[in-house]
């Protein structure tokens, strides 16, 4: 398509004066100029930046047009008072919400966004730059903290909980599941022999001695996966996003842009799942025939593939560099949709 061509990434420039104006929440937006570039097309209305953060993409897309007004939602309060204070300056045109993703629906009715028709939805999945570096909260194995690893801290089980109370065999399915972890039965059973466990360098001694030596010296550190399918759990990252792409979809008026971006193969998969679905309407007919199951499609794939980030962005921000982003736009109401 020739729009894909036109997408951007930000300047170096950019990307440092958007690191100093986000502190202390100092998250860079990944794919910056390819989101804007993205909700540029759209009609005037309202963006949900579902996963808010320090609002660097919702800061953006407000100063790219004067016609939109963004309603962003975070689970994590840290994140959402560091957004409101980069927001204040819009005035009306940007409201937050303390929410989870999958409360989309709820927050978008409640807040009476219906007034202004919903022109976008974007979702910047994983955890944040922030919430990995600040080792109180218990997300990085380079931090000696409480196992916590909770988004929202005011709900919820910890990661302390979760790793102290999860039977072997759970605990091992969570870290296959979460993060495709080839050594989970030797993890888990590790885990479970060294209880209680009540630090992250603690589970990460523990992590490290299950793997095999000469696993150890490749691929990142020997906690990486465990730690990241145990955060996945604990927040509930995979069981809630589904769903919540599916109210995304529904919210979006004829012409609106679902953005997605994602970070490892488990969120990818379930995103490619659900656009690809929203494309074809489920049509279970076979390829290259005409579409015979009345399947009914809600969008359209704006690329099929997705968008990855350039290297002077990766080298700038490496941890953009397992980044891809997807996006589908809500198709027109046809008077068979309303038969």
């Amino acid at each position: 398509m020739a729009m894909a061509a036109s997408l951007r990434e930000p300047r170096e420039g950019q990307l440092v004066a958007l690191m100093t104006e986000l502190r202390p929440f100092a998250h860079v937006p990944v794919l910056l100029g390819a989101v804007v570039d993205l909700f540029h097309p759209v009609p005037p209305g309202t963006i949900v930046d579902a996963t808010l953060g320090g609002a660097g993409h919702a800061a953006a897309v407000l100063q790219s047009r004067s016609d939109l007004r963004v309603l962003g939602l975070d689970r994590d309060r840290n994140a959402l008072a560091a957004a409101q204070a980069r927001l204040g300056s819009y005035g009306s045109r940007a409201e937050t919400h303390h929410a989870r993703f999958d409360q989309l629906a709820t927050v978008v009715a409640a807040a009476g966004a219906a007034s202004q028709p919903i022109v976008g939805v974007l979702f910047d999945l994983g955890v944040s730059s922030p919430q990995f570096d600040d080792g109180a909260r218990g997300f990085s194995y380079r931090h000696d903290a409480p196992l916590d690893m909770r988004m929202d801290q005011s709900s919820g089980r910890s990661a302390a909980e979760v790793v102290n109370a999860t039977g072997q065999h759970e605990l091992a399915d969570i870290l296959r599941r979460n993060a495709d972890e080839r050594f989970a039965a030797r993890i888990a059973r590790a885990i479970v022999a060294a209880r209680p466990i009540a630090t992250t360098q603690e589970l990460a001694a523990v992590v490290v001695e299950a793997i095999p030596a000469p696993a150890r010296r490749k691929g990142g550190h020997p906690a990486k996966r465990t730690f990241q399918a145990i955060r996945i759990h604990v927040n509930e990252e995979l069981e809630v996003l589904a769903p919540a792409l599916d109210a995304a979809i529904d919210v979006l008026g004829p012409g609106g842009r679902l953005v997605v971006i994602s970070y490892h193969s488990g969120e990818d998969r379930i995103v490619k799942e659900r656009l690809r679905r929203a494309d074809d309407g489920g049509c279970t007919c076979p390829p290259n025939l005409p579409c015979a199951c009345g399947a009914a499609p809600e969008a359209r794939l704006l690329k099929r593939g997705g968008w990855t980030p350039s290297g002077p962005e990766v080298a700038v921000n490496p941890r953009a560099a397992s980044a891809r982003m997807r996006a589908v736009e809500k198709l027109p109401i046809t008077p068979k949709d309303l038969s």
